[in-house]
């Protein structure tokens, strides 16, 4: 049996993100509403937004699924009740959970919606993935800690779609399920409220020598020895798709808008890239570059190729991309004055030179030479957040496409 094209799964943390992952590229998204879902703090749809972004979705023959994939407790199902029969109303594509009782929930008040059972089940074998599917459930997002040989038999031995992360962050704990949060604030990482102390900087101390910090593979900003590095895979791409699995997710719905565009760009040209020629794939330096613009720490495999290493604990220094930072959205174009209408994100001046983000092939740069506020009024730069301003440009863009400043410093 030949197997279906791979999909690109993007987060979606607002209607903006989802609106710009579906421009870059992604055949779906990821997204949570007001209950149940992992990212309490993420700016989450509303039921209404949802329907929305549904409907926007499926009008350009996209999918979006809804994370309903908490831990839930008894003082939650009567709300997920409800909140499964709401969600039914507005036909997702699939709902992404990892409890069994909410999953028996959804079966019962919305079971014409596919389920997707989350990387926070901690599934790690296809006889796993089989009681799933027997269960109901039609994809299942394998744990985080198998290599791809693993992951290999499990798509050989399931009846159901396989999905993988192949970019973001990386959790100190089984595939998410992290108490350290809970332990240092009182909120929950498997309810929704993680405050994500695996990133803040440690140091070790000895019992009899206190106020002596002991350091363990520190760099000048300090110690991080309960996070990892982040996930990519761009580099090994091909052998991640040659596992049969039926997804490809990236991590990070409370990233901005600027990390879902450049994400998704540099994994959809590598996907294509894969498909037209699967035997001579080879990671390009302007996929490279781009993902080392939106990262703020160094990449590495996972478990992919093996159990971690020091190494992939060891910030070092990294290489960070420091010299373009997002500044604007095209938001249309004005024929008579050939200027591109931008709605601004970040600070910016005439003489700056400007780097076109576009949705295919490669990026481009001009010099603004002019710039012009929405009173028409000529002006040096654009001072206030979302100011509307226009700069001359020879073309039209798509609208959402996004613009970066170039600098050296």
């Amino acid at each position: 049996m030949t197997k279906k094209r791979v999909e690109l799964l993007l987060p979606a943390g607002n209607m903006e993100k989802m609106k710009t992952a579906f421009l870059y590229g992604a055949d779906a998204v990821y997204l949570g509403g007001p209950l149940l879902g992992l990212r309490a703090k993420a700016g989450n749809f509303t039921l209404e937004e949802m329907a929305e972004a549904i409907d926007y979705a499926h009008s350009i023959e996209k999918k979006v699924y809804i994370t309903t994939n908490i831990y839930a407790q008894n003082m939650d199902l009567d709300a997920a009740r409800e909140y499964f029969r709401s969600l039914a109303v507005i036909k997702p594509d699939a709902l992404i959970i990892s409890d069994l009782g909410l999953m028996r929930i959804a079966k019962q008040e919305a079971p014409e919606v596919p389920i997707h059972v989350s990387t926070q089940a901690n599934v790690t074998n296809y006889e796993s993935c089989q009681m799933l599917a027997d269960l109901g459930a039609s994809c299942v997002v394998l744990a985080r800690e198998l290599g791809l040989d693993e992951i290999r038999e499990t798509v050989d031995k399931c009846e159901l779609d396989i999905e993988i992360f192949v970019h973001g962050a990386m959790c100190m704990s089984y595939s998410g399920r992290c108490m350290m949060s809970m332990f240092m604030t009182n909120r929950s990482a498997n309810r929704g409220e993680c405050t994500h102390p695996c990133r803040w900087q440690y140091h070790v101390v000895e019992q009899q020598r206190p106020g002596e910090f002991i350091p363990v593979e520190e760099d000048e900003r300090g110690t991080y020895i309960f996070n990892s590095k982040d996930l990519c895979t761009i580099y090994e791409l091909d052998q991640l798709i040659g596992t049969g699995v039926s997804s490809l997710k990236v991590e990070g719905r409370m990233k901005s808008v600027h990390y879902v565009a450049t994400v998704c760009k540099a994994y959809r040209q590598a996907i294509d890239a894969y498909y037209q020629a699967p035997e001579d794939f080879q990671a390009n330096d302007q996929w490279i570059r781009e993902l080392k613009i939106v990262s703020d720490r160094d990449y590495c495999t996972g478990f992919y190729f093996g159990p971690p290493t020091g190494d992939d604990h060891n910030y070092g220094d990294y290489d960070v991309e420091r010299t373009v930072k997002f500044c604007a959205k095209v938001i249309g174009y004005d024929e008579e004055r050939m200027s591109l209408v931008l709605e601004q994100r970040n600070r910016f001046f005439v003489g700056d030179r400007l780097e076109i983000l576009r949705i295919t092939g490669f990026n481009t740069t001009f010099e603004v030479d002019r710039m012009w506020d929405d009173k028409d009024q000529e002006i040096d730069y654009c001072p206030h957040p979302r100011q509307i301003i226009r700069v001359p440009y020879r073309e039209p863009l798509p609208e959402g496409t996004l613009i970066r400043v170039c600098r050296e410093d």
